[in-house]
């Protein structure tokens, strides 16, 4: 029996259900898991309203239990699979993760950290864009919408 392969959607799709936790407990719904060897080691959501925490992104949030679940502080051969472009803070620790590769779902042109050049993600990060793109960038547009009702 062999180990069946994920794809990036099914990976996303898991992400996509930590941030609809985030977006059920008030918080802008960003949710992210990281892969490693094709299973999921950590899942978070943002909690930056919970802990009152402007750190406490979902990206942040799973590369720290990545790194207690591997025992190590280096994801070099994990994935993360995250709703939204991350800002500058997290590529920066996920730059210091040294991830093999980044997936977002919906760019996030005002904050993420594609908008700095040079990009201050390691350099040997892999980064792929768009995957479920319309699902996860309804979701922030609906909570944002909710907020201001």
């Amino acid at each position: 029996m062999g180990l069946s392969v994920h794809s990036d959607e099914h990976f996303m799709k898991e992400a996509l259900k930590q941030a609809q936790i985030g977006y059920e407990n008030g918080e802008i719904p960003v949710g992210a898991v990281v892969v490693c060897e094709n299973r999921i080691i950590a899942r978070a959501y943002n909690q930056t309203e919970l802990l009152n925490d402007v750190t406490a992104h979902a990206e942040m949030i799973a590369i720290t239990s990545a790194a207690d679940y591997l025992g190590g502080k280096y994801l070099v051969d994990c994935k993360l699979y995250v709703t939204l472009e991350p800002c500058s803070m997290c590529a920066g620790a996920l730059a210091w993760a040294q991830i093999s590769e980044i997936i977002y779902g919906a760019h996030d042109p005002q904050r993420g950290f594609r908008r700095l050049s040079p990009s201050p993600l390691h350099p040997k990060t892999e980064v792929k864009s768009g995957i479920l793109e319309n699902e996860c960038k309804s979701l922030i547009q609906d909570f944002f919408k909710d907020l201001r009702k």
